[in-house]
């Protein structure tokens, strides 16, 4: 798509054909009828746009509330936060007192229209394109009057009269590939440096999750973000907007938090599995927080380097999914199937850590028959490979 296509989908003509295509069921079997109907009618280029609108506003509803009013390239919806994520980090830059952020890579406004609902905010990018599409993704939060879009290198733009800035680096290639060095993000992480001594409360870097801590920059916090279950995204607080911990990982909607503050004084002892099982979430995982989760629990290790945890009781906690163990056996095949033969086992969940193992190889070679559904642990107790057997806990059993 280009800026002509996107002018086209603003008219009253785009909207209107972007309205009836929302009435039409788009499915591997009627795309090439709606794509052949559309040309029929315009030119390849406006048809194209109009369907790869309507597709992509479908697969955003997974990120945003408006999807259904709003305007995306495909890669620039993967690359968006989705909207409860930007929502909770734009509540600290209003906690803080940011009237004015710059967004840097603001991208199709994923987050400007986020932070414009308490600031008025500056939406930098490269790509004249996205930033069109963020000023109208933008007003269709109602937030227009405090937008102001800015097409510059960052690389080369001087730090703006602003109070606070959230920096969003390119983490892919020009392959598409995943760039995991905070020093090859595009631009690199270090552009975060010549904006701190310019603005009054800080700022913060969205980084990948999978970051290593040995690039991190010093008197930083980070905070890991999941979002229903899965680990979202990672951020580096700066300045003023950090919180006074170093670590810290936010369960999303709920907005549960733990931090490395809450950790209590003695170790962790490393134990056999007992009765329950405890799968913490990633983003404690990432945040390095198990052994603070551990002691919440009142929970041992199974293993000095595997992030199970056990406990001869169960308690809900919003950081952990619990399981009743049934079995935990040292790992043999043979075993394995005799177990789940003798307990009627017909259908498996395999998860896996520190296990070189392969769920779906495993499954194929099981075998199974019975009636009974369980969850697999494939993982290490005392450095040992086991698999552990449980079913989901929950407080009303």
């Amino acid at each position: 798509m280009d800026l002509a296509a996107l002018e086209f989908l603003l008219s009253r003509s785009g909207r209107r054909w972007l309205a009836w295509l929302a009435t039409r069921e788009i499915s591997a079997q009627s795309h090439l009828a709606l794509a052949s109907h559309l040309r029929e009618e315009l030119p390849p280029e406006l048809a194209q746009a109009l369907l790869e609108t309507a597709l992509l506003r479908r697969e955003a509803v997974a990120k945003f509330s408006r999807a259904g009013q709003m305007y995306f390239t495909r890669e620039a919806l993967e690359q968006a936060s989705a909207e409860p994520v930007a929502r909770h980090r734009a509540g600290r830059f209003a906690a803080a007192g940011a009237a004015r952020v710059a967004d840097l890579g603001c991208g199709i406004g994923g987050d400007a229209l986020a932070l414009a609902a308490h600031s008025h905010v500056t939406g930098v990018d490269r790509d004249l394109l996205r930033l069109a599409m963020a000023r109208e993704n933008v007003a269709v939060y109602g937030h227009a009057a405090r937008f102001q879009p800015l097409q510059a290198d960052l690389e080369e733009l001087p730090p703006l009269a602003v109070d606070a800035f959230f920096f969003d680096p390119a983490r892919r290639d020009e392959q598409g590939r995943r760039i995991y060095s905070v020093a090859a993000y595009r631009p690199p992480l270090s552009l975060v440096e010549r904006w701190l001594p310019r603005v009054r409360y800080g700022g913060a870097a969205k980084i990948s999750p999978g970051v290593d801590y040995a690039e991190l920059p010093q008197d930083v916090e980070v905070e890991f973000i999941s979002l229903d279950g899965e680990v979202r995204e990672a951020l580096l607080w700066y300045g003023d907007l950090r919180s006074g911990v170093q670590r810290r990982a936010t369960l999303l909607p709920a907005g549960a938090t733990l931090t490395d503050r809450d950790r209590q004084s003695g170790a962790v002892a490393v134990g056999e599995p007992e009765e329950y099982l405890y799968e913490p979430d990633g983003a404690v995982i990432r945040a390095h927080l198990v052994e603070v989760l551990a002691q919440q629990l009142g929970a041992a290790k199974i293993d000095d380097d595997i992030a199970y945890l056990t406990a001869g009781h169960a308690q809900e906690n919003p950081f952990a999914r619990c399981f009743r163990l049934e079995a935990a056996l040292p790992f043999h095949l043979k075993r394995l199937r005799g177990w789940l033969r003798e307990h009627d086992v017909g259908q498996v969940t395999v998860k896996k850590r520190g296990s070189p193992l392969e769920p779906q190889e495993l499954q194929r070679q099981l075998r199974l028959r019975g009636s009974r559904s369980v969850t697999l642990f494939l993982t290490h107790v005392h450095g040992a490979p086991y698999v552990l057997i449980g079913q989901p806990w929950t407080a009303s059993r």
